[in-house]
């Protein structure tokens, strides 16, 4: 996600928590760092919004589900990249009557639009601009092609297994939609679960996914309360399911290690009626993390994590 916006904040640098892993160390970890730590150590490896939602200093953290160790198979070993094209929904699959939102962050079009995006609209806790344009790779790979690319992918995974799968945009619109009707479009679907896909553009050096949750926000039109819980649930299991299939470390510089912040300024949560969570995939600006952003076989690889979260949210 883009750093760009008025009220941005660097985040401030963490010391480096990986280490032996010891009795000692599992004992004082929060789950989700353990699981990352028991994943090195058996040998993973690291595979291969639209709202300014950049880490704030005030977001909080929660210790998500411990992260499985079994390694999944990789359907790209040839070096092909599997095609995102949708398959039909299967009406005999186990998400048959499910209804999957996929938010990809940002549209392409966005920094053609400068001053529609540039709006404000009402989130409940205040105001906040429409969108923004999204970050990119220092090579020029835009968050927007990533997370449409994403998008399609899961679409494919999730129509597999059944479920009806609704994009908020699919470059189809000339810019948006605002953080506002992204959150609607989610809840007019009555949706059992909403993702929003996105990529950090943090400093060099910061790397990692972090898995966004709604916190308890009851103001205005926003009134996150019921969700709380459920994307709670939705979002530690897509937290699980990532590192599973990519290797993907949790954030190294949000999140103390879990993989899982919790944020009350975003629009698109705080207007969200039903479960819903944002994933930063990774940091565009890292040339660690973009080597993997700007693979197809990674992407799938994302994809499948994502989606496995909310098939797994879904079947409970």
């Amino acid at each position: 996600m883009s750093y760009v916006g008025p009220d941005f904040e660097p985040p401030r640098p963490r010391r480096s928590r990986r280490g032996p892993l010891t009795v000692a160390v599992a004992a004082l970890v929060p789950g989700a760092l353990l699981g990352w730590l028991v994943y090195e150590a058996v040998g993973g490896t690291g595979g291969g919004g639209g709202e300014d939602d950049r880490p704030q200093a005030s977001s909080t953290s929660s210790p998500a589900a411990a992260f499985p160790t079994e390694e999944a198979a990789s359907p790209t070993e040839d070096g092909k990249e599997p095609s995102p094209t949708s398959p039909p929904a299967n009406p005999s699959g186990p998400l048959a009557g499910k209804v999957v939102v996929i938010d990809p962050g940002h549209n392409p079009g966005n920094f053609q639009h400068t001053s529609e995006i540039n709006r404000k609209v009402d989130i409940g806790t205040g105001l906040k601009e429409c969108d923004t344009t999204g970050t990119s790779t220092n090579a020029g790979y835009t968050e927007a092609k990533f997370t449409l690319d994403v998008a399609h992918r899961m679409r494919a995974l999730l129509q597999a297994q059944g479920a009806t799968v609704t994009l908020t945009q699919d470059a189809d619109r000339p810019y948006g939609p605002c953080i506002d009707e992204r959150a609607r479009i989610g809840n007019d679907a009555r949706a059992d679960a909403v993702v929003s896909v996105h990529a950090d553009g943090s400093g060099t050096g910061n790397r990692g996914f972090h898995v966004i949750l709604p916190g308890s926000v009851n103001a205005g039109a926003a009134d996150t309360r019921p969700i709380v819980a459920p994307s709670r649930d939705l979002g530690e299991r897509i937290a699980g399911n990532f590192v599973r299939f990519t290797g993907s470390p949790p954030s190294n510089y949000v999140g103390d290690g879990t993989g899982v912040v919790t944020r009350k300024d975003l629009g698109g949560l705080n207007l969200s009626t039903v479960p819903k969570v944002f994933i930063e995939c990774g940091n565009m600006r890292d040339s660690k993390d973009e080597a993997l952003l700007t693979s197809g076989a990674w992407r799938q690889k994302a994809a499948q994590g994502i989606s496995e979260g909310i098939v797994s949210f879904l079947r409970g």
